[in-house]
């Protein structure tokens, strides 16, 4: 446990070492704490996005096993309202993003016969805004993809 934790902080560290419209950062804010050293802070939107790549890694491993698909998890829509790093990043086109990504998870769980095509159409929707708002992580996203 302790070490995937200590993944989970790592990946989000190295998530974004650049941005689409030169942000140095796009998942996390550093804060100084008391002694001058500076404290690796993730935003709500950074941790959701995180749990959810864990949580499509495990879909991912299911579908490919032909393995029971299980219930939509409803923390994803939380996309909607967690609190960005940048609240201006979310906009409309973020927003249109967001809800193709949803649908398109949803499909999975509604249509399982056809689960392949709709986790990947899940995972187009991810790269689409991630090559607008916060390329970094598009290199761990594109591993989710199912062949």
């Amino acid at each position: 446990m302790k070490k995937a934790i200590v993944l989970l902080v790592l990946l989000g560290l190295s998530a974004c070492n650049s941005k689409a419209n030169d942000k140095t950062e796009c998942t996390s804010e550093t804060k100084e704490n008391e002694e001058g050293f500076e404290m690796y802070e993730m935003s709500e939107m950074a941790a959701l996005m995180e749990q959810m790549y864990v949580d499509n890694q495990r879909l991912k491993d299911r579908i490919i096993n032909g393995d029971t698909i299980g219930a939509f998890p409803q923390h994803f829509t939380r996309i909607h309202s967690a609190v960005l790093t940048d609240e201006t990043d979310k906009d409309v086109f973020f927003n249109e993003q967001a809800k193709k990504f949803i649908e398109a998870q949803e499909l999975i769980y509604k249509d399982p016969d056809n689960a392949k095509a709709h986790f990947n159409n899940g995972i187009d929707a991810c790269i689409q805004c991630h090559q607008v708002k916060c390329g970094g992580p598009i290199p761990k996203i594109k591993k989710l993809y199912i062949k």
